[in-house]
């Protein structure tokens, strides 16, 4: 029997929202109390650790990632913040002396003095005729070289060709998959593991991996499905986005049949499906999937006993989608479709007859809080590609919540950085007031939220009680509050009738506490050696 005694600090627990101290035995809470009781256990304790006022939480859960793309940026060409083309392209020669293919990501032009995206022109003054793929920030879409573009002959043929902007659509699906398939066994391992070990850093412990054949591979989805059962790792959970996919999820060993399987594509590269056309373009997105396609995925995913999942933006996406699970249900019964929890991720413009359909169906929404961060407001790329009055409809938190949705949060890294603490802040301080939700409701959609989006509650509730794994952050000591959605700090919070464990202090400014250890069934996965 290995135990732990952790003493001294905050323990963030429902069931004793005053506990300085916490058991671990074997890997699960065994007690929960404050450092009076703990003394009955220090004596047989292995290991007894002072948190010294840290505050210990259950660890984060990023219910969307991608792994290899986010650990590319890690390692190598990073355009996310650059604020002109010209400092892109400076970027890119500053990375001209590596060898093979050159992978970069998150250029934005939304802002840009010059008013318009790069093209393959660009790309070539720079590089010449080397391979080059440069993803947008939204990865819907991507800038190539001419070497790039020469190995596909038929690239002219596809939706989403343009002869020297960016691809999109069928078209930079095939350059994607290309350019991901030309990385080394070593370069996707080294860009895994900077992706895992950053997330532990960070207080994550588990992440959803989104893969898919058009977004990652079949090899990368298992080579990083075994990094994960690492125990010095955070936990990863796969999806596998494939139409009719669902053998080759089970094979694979993914949780569903879910995750980027594309209904649609990005607001910011106009591939979004909406009912109406775009406010500065007159087109109306892209539909990658119709309602018959829908169906027939949610009825094979609900009789093998996975789940079934989308990725979807639009409303016009979202009318497709809905249609599609309805109908699905009407076959199954909406009862046996419910229990199968099926996701959808972003799910960004759903009307109130949508979200209530969510409900009903038992859908799960998988929710990236740092899009509103990044592209919200009046001014924002949301603002620009649909006017002000829809954009301030996206994202509506507050009323899937109060409709019953369970809502799980995530990055989509490499979209938005891992950032867990300013997801939670994102959500709770969403630009458009009407949608948001407490830091408390946050920060369980954040950790409890991720664990019941991928059918959990039993093993890994995502909570800490006694019972339950010791899957945990420590976090430097900070002063602790109850926050409500408008910036209030409940007049009650510090009040012990209350019973209310407190979180930091997340209003706009604030800094986020620094994590100090993260640890996964009682092994530590990170420690920044401030515990000793």
């Amino acid at each position: 029997m290995v135990s732990q005694l952790l003493v001294g600090g905050v323990i963030h627990s429902a069931s004793n929202p005053f506990a300085t101290a916490m058991l671990v035995v074997d890997g699960q809470v065994a007690w929960i109390g404050d450092d009076a009781g703990a003394s009955i256990y220090r004596a047989d304790a292995r290991d007894v650790v002072d948190l010294r006022g840290a505050l210990v939480t259950p660890a984060f859960v990023d219910a969307h990632v991608h792994a290899t793309a986010t650990g590319l940026l890690l390692t190598g060409l990073d355009l996310t913040g650059c604020a002109s083309l010209a400092e892109m392209l400076d970027r890119l020669g500053r990375h001209g002396d590596e060898e093979g293919i050159l992978i970069g990501h998150g250029w934005d032009e939304t802002h840009w003095p010059e008013g318009r995206a790069p093209t393959t022109d660009d790309i070539d003054a720079v590089v010449g005729e080397r391979s080059v793929y440069l993803s947008r920030i939204d990865v819907h879409s991507a800038v190539v070289s001419s070497a790039l573009r020469r190995q596909h002959d038929d690239l002219v043929t596809l939706p989403g060709f343009d002869p020297v902007g960016p691809l999109a659509a069928a078209a930079h699906h095939r350059v994607r998959e290309s350019a991901l398939g030309s990385l080394t066994l070593a370069q996707r391992a080294r860009a895994q593991r900077a992706t895992l070990e950053r997330a532990s850093s960070l207080g994550i412990a588990s992440v959803h991996e989104m893969a898919g054949p058009t977004i990652s591979s079949e090899a990368d989805l298992v080579e990083l499905l075994a990094l994960g059962r690492e125990s010095s790792m955070p936990e990863v959970v796969g999806y596998w986005g494939e139409l009719d996919g669902h053998e080759r999820a089970a094979s694979l060993g993914a949780r569903g049949a879910a995750g980027d399987l594309f209904v649609d594509g990005s607001l910011g590269s106009h591939t979004a499906c909406l009912r109406q056309a775009y406010a500065d373009d007159p087109s109306i997105g892209r539909a990658y999937l119709d309602v018959e396609e829908v169906r027939r995925h949610v009825i094979q995913a609900t009789r093998y006993g996975l789940q079934a999942g989308f990725h979807v933006i639009g409303d016009g996406g979202h009318d497709i989608i809905l249609k599609g699970f309805v109908s699905a249900a009407d076959e199954l019964g909406a009862e046996l479709v419910a229990r199968s929890r099926h996701r959808l991720e972003h799910v960004e413009m759903p009307d109130a007859s949508q979200i209530d359909a969510m409900a009903s169906l038992g859908i799960v929404a998988s929710v990236q809080p740092a899009f509103d961060a990044a592209w919200g407001g009046e001014a924002g790329m949301y603002a620009a590609r649909l006017g002000i009055d829809r954009a301030c409809a996206l994202n509506p938190y507050a009323a899937m919540a109060a409709a019953g949705v369970t809502l799980a949060i995530g990055s989509d890294a490499p979209v938005t950085p891992l950032d867990p603490w300013g997801s939670v802040r994102a959500a709770a301080f969403h630009r458009t007031p009407a949608h948001r939700i407490s830091v408390r409701a946050a920060f369980a959609a954040h950790t409890r939220g991720g664990r019941r989006a991928a059918g959990d509650e039993g093993r890994e509730p995502g909570v800490l009680e006694v019972g339950t794994p010791a899957t945990y952050a420590v976090w430097q000591p900070v002063d602790l509050v109850v926050q409500a959605p408008d910036r209030r700090i409940a007049a009650w919070s510090t009040d012990p009738r209350s019973g209310t464990p407190g979180l930091p202090d997340l209003s706009p400014g604030t800094d986020v506490p620094a994590c100090w250890r993260t640890v996964r069934a009682g092994t530590v996965i990170f420690d920044a050696g401030a515990l000793g």
